[in-house]
């Protein structure tokens, strides 16, 4: 009963707002006539309007906008040819012959005498017109209603809320015609003045329905909106139970919900979803959250990680939600198996929503693996970060986010790590190798002679000497344009680097199907430098599509000749990287 109650009240209070003025003349125009025949149907035809208008609103679907679009601009229309027939007698003669003749008639079989041409029917129509106007003129308290109905569902309540509203601002209206309604009645002694009185609300209707044609009335007249009636309507906001699905902002009608639109709300409606159920709004609204675009097998994303992680485990408690935005840079990263064993291993226990199809990444105008993103309770991205690094930077942003979520101080303590194997930061003062892709698309540096043969079994050979970051295929390989495929044994990749680690993506030609390797450096085993996915005699085995560090230098770091040599066919290769 409160909030019907609330929302009588806050229709009341519309009458002071400059955004209702272009709209006045429309009941105005109905002063000269009795207040039962002329008024009262008028606004009651409002109060009717506005409820149904409204609650197609709060359907929220787009088919409902476009309706309420069309409906509003038949009525302008409507209340603009109103307008003119009060400067034009014979045009409103006209005009509403057809609804005399059909009263008479009716009249006539029930022996009564001809109606006015003014009826009370086309006194509500002429409310129901401008109750379709009126309707987005509404303020914050009915950016609640509506908010809540398109969160809980439209409902009866919802309709009943709505024309309470809508029947608190015929009412203000209703004493403003009783009031002005008197002055007419003065001012209208004469026949003359009437019609004079008759023609300058015409003119003020056409001029209303004008200023809205032209949009003045949310932009312009907006500037001049009363602080008074404003404060009115948030004191009465501050009335409504704080409920989880009312706790909102007075601008929550005219803004989106950044839950169910925008980056969120696009993240939110991801298809897939690993380590959970798929998110709803309820399941982050009001919670700090940290968004990580990643894909498993790339050496930046892993460097990564153990922040990340480090991260939802230290701040689960007081509130912040870690979402995994998984964006594959390979096809092999879409296959869904696939994310999904690979998390157990990564120590991934928090959501991850699969974006295949980059409709997040392009939701969040993301530019770079790996990439954080920061949104505080609001739904609001505050800040983005791209690439590695900045970790303790990021942990700061992290704290002053939850500190202003419940106003409490969270610890300025940061995460003291060191991560191992693929996840130990790189050593950047040795790094000298870049990124080599092995798929045409993007290779670079390639010595084998002849060149690449794209899309073609062919033989290739090695060189004898290849230059720093220069690399060659041997034995029979069709290289494709994101990755290289050995056709037969005997096969190998050479690569001259200069860097702490070499890492190599790397898939077997079926899941589980295990491709023996053996890797030298410079024509021996890798003994101590070897990485943690072979041994120290250089064996190891392709049995999963992700990335394999197989060099991890523990001498001072030198110019070596990598070496891969695979003893079994099928194998995939598609990328060098280095740390």
């Amino acid at each position: 009963m409160l909030l019907f109650i609330i929302a009588y009240m806050a229709g009341l209070l519309t009458i002071a707002a400059p955004c209702i003025w272009p709209i006045l003349p429309f009941v105005l125009g109905r002063a000269d006539e009795p207040f039962h025949r002329g008024g009262l149907p008028m606004l009651v035809g409002l109060a009717v309007a506005f409820a149904a208008t409204a609650s197609l609103a709060a359907l929220g679907g787009g088919w409902a906008v476009h309706a309420n679009h069309y409906g509003r601009t038949v009525a302008l229309a409507f209340v603009t040819m109103f307008g003119l027939t009060m400067i034009v007698p014979s045009l409103a003669e006209r005009m509403t012959r057809p609804i005399v003749t059909i009263g008479s008639r009716l009249l006539r079989r029930t022996g009564q005498r001809a109606i006015s041409k003014r009826t009370v029917a086309t006194s509500m129509l002429v409310g129901v017109a401008t109750g379709l106007v009126w309707a987005p003129c509404a303020g914050p308290v009915l950016g609640v209603i509506l908010t809540t109905a398109a969160l809980q569902g439209p409902s009866i309540k919802t309709s009943f809320l709505l024309f309470a509203y809508g029947l608190g601002a015929a009412t203000s209206l209703a004493a403003g015609l009783l009031f002005i309604g008197r002055l007419l009645v003065l001012v209208k002694q004469s026949a003359r003045c009437g019609d004079y009185l008759r023609r300058i609300l015409g003119a003020a209707v056409v001029a209303g329905a004008a200023t809205i044609w032209l949009g003045f009335d949310p932009g312009a007249l907006t500037i001049l909106s009363s602080a008074r009636a404003y404060s009115l309507e948030q004191d009465l906001l501050s009335a409504l139970p704080k409920g989880p699905r009312l706790a909102m902002s007075s601008a929550a009608y005219a803004a989106p919900d950044p839950y169910v639109s925008g980056p969120l709300g696009s993240l939110l409606a991801a298809r897939q979803w690993l380590n959970t159920q798929p998110l709803s709004p309820a399941d982050v609204r009001g919670k700090v959250v940290l968004v990580n675009f990643w894909t498993y097998s790339c050496i930046n994303c892993l460097r990564m990680l153990p922040h990340v992680r480090a991260w939802a485990d230290k701040y689960k408690d007081r509130g912040l939600v870690v979402i995994g935005v998984e964006t594959p840079e390979f096809s092999f990263e879409k296959v869904i198996d696939n994310v999904r064993n690979a998390l157990p291993s990564l120590g991934v226990g928090y959501p991850v929503a699969i974006d295949n199809e980059f409709d997040v990444w392009r939701a969040f105008d993301n530019e770079a693996w790996p990439a954080l993103y920061f949104i505080d309770v609001q739904g609001r991205v505050r800040h983005h970060v791209f690439g590695e690094g900045g970790y303790d930077r990021s942990e700061k942003l992290i704290q002053q986010l939850l500190s202003e979520a419940d106003d409490t101080t969270v610890s300025g303590d940061i995460v003291a790590l060191s991560g191992n194997g693929p996840e130990a930061a790189p050593d950047d003062e040795d790094l000298r190798s870049p990124e080599t892709y092995i798929g045409y698309t993007e290779a670079r540096n390639f010595a084998s002679p002849g060149g690449v043969h794209e899309d073609v079994s062919s033989l290739y050979q090695t060189i004898a000497a290849p230059p720093l970051n220069r690399w060659t295929l041997a034995g029979t390989w069709t290289i494709g344009g994101e990755f290289a495929t050995l056709n037969r044994t005997p096969g190998s990749i050479t690569y001259r680097f200069h860097a702490r680690d070499l890492n190599l993506v790397l898939a077997p030609s079926s899941s589980g199907h295990c491709i023996r390797f053996r890797v030298t450096m410079d024509g021996a085993p890798p003994g101590k430098n070897h990485g943690v996915d072979v041994d120290a005699s250089g064996l190891g085995c392709v049995r999963d599509a992700r990335m394999y560090q197989l060099v991890r230098q523990a001498e001072p770091v030198i110019d070596r000749t990598f070496e891969i040599e695979f003893i079994d066919p099928g194998v995939g290769a598609y990328d060098f990287t280095f740390g």
